[in-house]
Order: C-alpha cells, then structure tokens, then sequence
C-alpha cells in the first residue's frame, strides 16, 4: 500500500479519520469556500486500516468552536481531532457525540413547530448512534438518520 504524504502545517487543526466522502460537508459546516486565503488540505477516499476508507481535513489558522465540533460529530462519529501549533501535535482527541442538539439541524417535517415563522423557538433533537447517529426532534419526534441533509 502507497503511503500518503502530504505536508505539515504550522498552526491550526487537522481532522482525520472524517466518514469517507464527508469532507465537503466538514468544510461547508466550517464556512470555508474556494474563497478562502487559508491553505487548506483536503483528502477523499484515503485508504485506511481501520476504516476501509477515510477523508482528511488540514486547515491552517483555524480552531473549532464546540458548535462545530458537535456538527462535525453529527455526520462524522469516528473523527479526530489534532489541535497544531508550531508543527507538533499539542492536543488529540476524538469528537463526542452530543446527546442534545439545539438549533444545529432542521426538522425535515415541515409541519414541525421548530420550522415555523412565527414561533421563537430553535430546533432541539435527541442524538444516538447505534450503526450510525440518529437524531429525533424534541417538538414532532421525527427521526433523521442521514442528519448531513439536516445540518444549519
């Protein structure tokens, strides 16, 4: 098997082990565009021991906030996360998988409180994982298990 080498960052986060074929979500979800000045590294269907196939994200100058780490958790359980700063690793750590959401996904009922103009609430959604991450929405009890539609 040919090893993938790809070059280092200084300062910033790498996300590995990301669901083969997510890491556009992964960047949508992080608001970056083909616009961007940052250098970002994208990786698809890599081979991977563990997972058959994996995708990787490098982004250089960028920390995730709790709300994207929850997102990235949603559409990607298994993802790590490497936090970079002068070149070296100084902090892994897996994603964990929230048991509550709010406001991170849209109910596809439509007839769902949650989607209605006129009330002020935010969307809340139950989260388990089983083979994979199932949501259920706390107002209608709508389940969604492709939740990468679903993400705001």
């Amino acid at each position: 098997m040919k090893e993938l080498v790809v070059s280092k960052i200084k300062e910033g986060t790498v996300i590995d082990h990301i669901t083969a074929g997510r890491a556009l979500l992964v960047l949508r979800i992080l608001g970056i565009s083909e616009k961007t000045k940052d250098t970002i590294l994208i990786a698809m269907n890599v081979p991977s021991q563990k997972m058959g196939r994996k995708d990787i994200v490098k982004v250089e100058g960028k920390f995730l906030s709790t709300e994207e780490l929850n997102k990235i958790a949603l559409i990607s359980p298994n993802a790590t996360i490497n936090l970079i700063k002068d070149y070296e690793i100084v902090k892994k750590f897996k994603v964990t998988l929230p048991p509550v959401v709010e406001g991170l996904i849209i109910c596809p009922n439509r007839m769902c409180i949650s989607n209605s103009q006129r009330e002020p609430i935010r969307s809340i959604f139950y989260v388990s994982f089983d083979k994979d991450v199932v949501a259920r929405c706390h107002y209608c009890g709508k389940k969604i298990r492709d939740i990468a539609e679903q993400i705001r």
